[in-house]
């Protein structure tokens, strides 16, 4: 009877045996209202999986209910240190004791008496796993490579390491490291006045007038995190928005920007005319990836495709809503996921659909398995029942692999222009092959052919088409010299608009026409077999250097052209950093430090992504499943997003993508790197 006035009670409903049942995650644990204790404290405890849903005053005090009941091993503890203090003569320094920290308390090293190499490896990850939970810092930060790299140096300076201070890594390694960055963008700088490069900007805003954005610089070696603006006090205001980016295109140099990619959001704004008036050698053009998006967002829109989500989220949703069936799951698809979380909601639904279908048969033996059949709380729920008959229903399987197979090559666009290599010259390409795969598809089903089409051909129009990317196309000499491409006559049109603009006297294009019959007609060192093999090896741009000596005017303007990106980046962008940057309420010297912080730290995730990222790796797609999206949370309200999407017209509130366990990371009132 006292362990059932246990505060802790509130939170579970108590079963039959030594069990208990979770009000937050509904989890059963076996062990009584102790296991309870730790699963709802998220503290590591063999054997007990911490709650996703718990909520964090219940953690905290959860957690002070813990530390406050003193583990037998503290009075061990405590007399090993009075025997030391007692033994300490006045020449012995106290260094020589070591303390006891709260953490150690109440989590001692393991095997302390004993010194085998085994147990200081599980010494050393425990440690490294409570630096993980009392910082809140995400588990994903334990796949970066900066991470294998100061476990690796830690271990190579032996057992008389100590770690630098907080006043050394301010002072000392924060400006080392800036300037180390500093001097690759130097470096990088220098090849602009042959490929030029691609100035991007990234926006967000929100409901309460406040208005960041972020410049990025962009050439065919490395993309660069330029700097954050605030630019809330006059984002609608253009002339002091036009101000502003004319100082950053002033700060690269007119000459060698070849094009602006804006988001939806600025392009609201009468920037891109400010740009295209005042700067006659560079373009403005879309985000690639942004149109891709809008793309696939409405054909998840569409009632048969919307309905088809639904069904398929009934079945996430009730899977990863009930532990057993968890476990199952995780059984039968030897730990896989059956969902994916992609960088965007409407990549998430179709990248989740490609999942379901191919576990499609070991779905329907779990909820046919007799472990499932056993467990007459699962077995007799409605959500199992309406599970059953959707697994049984071939048409929502038909349905399934349409979406899939009408979706797929827009994603495939997305993953090419998404990569952060140069594809202006082959965005053209993607679109028209995506395009023909659709008819392809509906050959005879004209209804749903120009339903797609429609969407396709008003995005393309009205957002995603630029003349660079025209010229492009016609300067790739994959398209050019493939014989199966029908479209160079409908883009030659842009390719001379963009001629004409790259090189706006006569005497700059004096022999232009020459230059383009002898590319067009594969002449002279145009038409080597050297040029032939190395097209499908070799960027068009680095192409055009090598084998374009014959028309050295046409040259300059494709190997400038073909350089260029045609989006901005798929990794996440933590919109709450920069937000607490400019706040008001920091002084100078921490404002300072934090753009510091922010210029390193985002370009080593640029770098990581764009330099060291494996090729296996799905851009679109995030490592960890968000706990809170519409394909496992089942509650009506989920829970704010504290992860923003990566694109900037996304950031509406209704396009946003978090992951499990980010809620703590950089959430609105914590205290940046400290500051």
């Amino acid at each position: 009877m006292v362990r059932e006035k246990d505060v802790c009670w509130e939170y579970a409903e108590k079963l039959d045996g030594n069990k208990v049942r979770c009000k937050f995650c509904l989890r059963i644990l076996n062990g009584g209202i102790s296991r309870l204790k730790h699963h709802l404290s998220r503290l590591p405890s063999k054997g007990v999986n911490p709650c996703t849903k718990v909520r964090d005053d219940v953690t905290d005090r959860v957690r002070d209910i813990i530390g406050s009941k003193e583990p037998p091993c503290t009075k061990k503890h405590k007399l090993i240190e009075t025997k030391a203090l007692a033994n300490i003569s006045p020449e012995k320094p106290l260094l020589s004791v070591e303390p006891i920290t709260p953490i150690a308390r109440i989590f001692p090293p393991i095997g302390q008496a004993i010194s085998s190499s085994g147990n200081n490896q599980e010494n050393a990850e425990r440690s490294i796993a409570l630096f993980f939970f009392e910082n809140k810092i995400d588990f994903g930060v334990a796949r970066s490579s900066s991470y294998h790299q100061m476990i690796e140096a830690v271990g190579k300076c032996g057992s008389g390491f100590i770690g630098p201070s907080p006043e050394t890594l301010k002072a000392t390694w924060l400006e080392r490291i800036k300037s180390e960055v500093s001097l690759q963008s130097k470096d990088v700088e220098k090849e602009w006045a042959m490929t030029g490069c691609t100035l991007i900007a990234e926006t967000w805003t929100d409901n309460k007038m406040k208005a960041l954005i972020n410049f990025l610089v962009s050439s065919p070696s490395r993309t660069f995190f330029y700097k954050s603006v605030d630019a809330s006090s006059y984002f609608k205001n253009l002339k002091c928005l036009s101000e502003l980016f004319d100082s950053i295109i002033q700060d690269f140099g007119p000459e060698n920007v070849v094009q602006v990619i804006v988001d939806n959001t600025l392009h609201c704004t009468g920037i891109v005319n400010h740009i295209l008036q005042n700067y006659g050698n560079v373009f403005v053009s879309p985000c690639a990836s942004q149109c891709i998006n809008a793309i696939l967002d409405e054909f998840s829109k569409l009632d048969w495709v919307n309905r088809c989500i639904l069904q398929a989220q009934s079945i996430s949703k009730f899977i990863y809503n009930n532990s057993p069936l968890l476990d199952l799951m995780k059984k039968f698809t030897g730990g896989q996921e059956i969902i994916k979380t992609g960088i965007t909601k409407s990549v998430s639904n179709f990248l989740s659909l490609q999942c379901l279908l191919k576990y499609r048969s070991r779905l329907k033996v779990i909820f046919n398995s007799p472990e499932l059949a056993a467990n007459s709380a699962y077995t007799n729920k409605s959500q199992s029942v309406n599970c059953i008959a959707i697994l049984d229903d071939n048409d929502f399987w038909r349905t399934a692999e349409e979406c899939v197979a009408v979706s797929e090559p827009f994603l495939k666009v997305m993953r090419e222009v998404s990569g952060g290599k140069p594809a202006v010259g082959t965005i053209y390409e993607l679109l028209t092959r995506a395009k023909e795969s659709i008819r392809t598809y509906y050959i005879m089903d004209e209804i749903k052919c120009k339903t797609f089409l429609d969407i396709v051909d008003k995005n393309w129009k009205n957002n995603l088409h630029s003349p660079l990317h025209s010229a492009a196309a016609f300067l790739n000499p994959g398209i050019q010299y493939n014989p199966e491409v029908k479209f160079l006559g409908s883009i030659k049109e842009d390719f001379f608009r963009v001629l004409e603009k790259l090189l706006p006297t006569p005497e700059l294009r004096r022999d232009i026409t020459t230059q383009i019959l002898l590319y067009t007609r594969a002449s002279g060192m145009f038409g080597c077999n050297l040029a032939k093999e190395a097209i499908d090896t070799v960027p068009p741009g680095i192409w055009w250097e090598q084998y374009g000596d014959a028309a050295p005017t046409l040259q300059r303007v494709a190997i400038k052209i073909l350089s260029q990106v045609c989006s901005t980046f798929t990794f996440e962008r933590h919109w709450s950093t920069f937000q607490q940057i400019h706040s008001e309420k920091r002084n100078k010297i921490d404002k300072e430090t934090l753009l510091d912080l922010v210029y390193i730290n985002y370009n080593l995730k640029l770098a990581r992504y764009l330099v060291s990222k494996p090729p296996e790796e799905d851009p679109l797609q995030l490592d960890d499943i968000d706990m809170t999206s519409e394909w496992v949370e089942e509650a009506e309200n989920p829970s704010p997003t504290q992860w923003l999407d990566r694109f900037g017209s996304g950031l509406d509130g209704n396009d946003l993508n978090t992951r499990q366990f980010t809620a703590a990371i950089f959430g609105p009132g914590d205290n940046i790197f400290g500051l």
